[in-house]
């Protein structure tokens, strides 16, 4: 048996194998465990404080919590922060599982692969800060790419066409 150091030492994944079977099995431990693998938390240890987590890490246990709830709206910003590209592909599969659900998802984002995955962009500018806060375009990334009238209309067609 484990002590409680060891535990919090553990990742979520290794928690995830510890929790499942066994004298150690705890049903409540895996739902909670699954969830936070499902958003690519995988790799953080259980006892990890959260002023170790960066913004994009807390947001997304921020949306393994409301995924217990009954939300019917979520809105993520930059949530691919720190993420490996194998991690935003899970991510991405997680958001379409929360549409297919019937869920609305907002995701202010600047990863291409974010972008070019979604249903619909709202592209605000023309510039940064000061220099933007209009709509400059409204779409499809299919229709934003193919115009290439914003900045980044031109940055998501040259990931597309790579």
């Amino acid at each position: 048996m484990a002590g409680i150091a060891e535990v919090l030492d553990l990742s979520v994944e290794e928690a995830l194998a510890f929790f499942a079977d066994g004298e150690a099995r705890t049903p409540a431990a895996d739902k909670v465990l699954a969830r936070l693998s499902d958003v690519g938390l995988g790799y953080v240890k259980l006892g990890q404080p959260l002023t170790t987590l960066s913004g994009g890490e807390r947001q997304r246990l921020k949306l393994a919590a409301q995924m217990a709830e009954k939300g019917e709206v979520y809105v993520l910003d930059e949530p691919t922060v720190g993420l490996h590209l194998a991690d935003v592909q899970n991510l991405l599969g997680l958001l379409d599982r929360l549409v297919d659900t019937g869920k609305s998802v907002i995701v202010i984002e600047h990863h291409q692969a974010v972008m070019a995955h979604a249903d619909w962009i709202i592209d605000l500018g023309p510039g940064a800060g000061h220099g933007g806060g209009r709509v400059v375009f409204e779409g499809t990334p299919a229709e934003i790419v193919s115009s290439r009238a914003t900045l980044t209309g031109e940055h998501l067609a040259a990931y597309v066409d790579s």
